[in-house]
């Protein structure tokens, strides 16, 4: 089989996930699983805040974009977000307490929203 070669914008979203998901760990974070991906839609990165797991939505944008890295994301991504957290939540026999988060990168700022996406 061949090596999938990732599109330039592909590269960029990942970079922008290993920046965001090193800012998390630093902040005391522990990955659980890095681009869940299901029918109803992805989840970038899922962690652990104590017994909290975190669904993190990470944008980026470059420096001086029309528009910010969290603003970017409408309503429909928003709800890919919630269904793809549901679905992974089924693997669970008791639910744990858990949220939405958004990294957002604008340029070299990082924003971390914490609870971004209310469900």
């Amino acid at each position: 089989m061949w090596p999938t070669r990732l599109s330039r914008k592909q590269e960029q979203g990942r970079a922008g996930e290993d920046l965001a998901l090193a800012w998390l760990e630093r902040h005391g974070l522990v990955l659980v699983e890095a681009n869940f991906r299901c029918k109803l839609g992805e989840i970038d990165l899922i962690l652990r805040d104590g017994a909290t797991l975190v669904f993190v939505e990470v944008r980026q944008r470059a420096a001086g974009a029309p528009v910010s890295a969290s603003a970017s994301i409408g309503p429909a991504k928003i709800r890919r977000v919630i269904r793809a957290a549901q679905v992974y939540l089924q693997r669970f026999s008791r639910l744990p307490p858990c949220r939405i988060d958004v990294v957002a990168i604008d340029g070299d700022d990082i924003e971390w929203i914490t609870n971004a996406i209310e469900v």
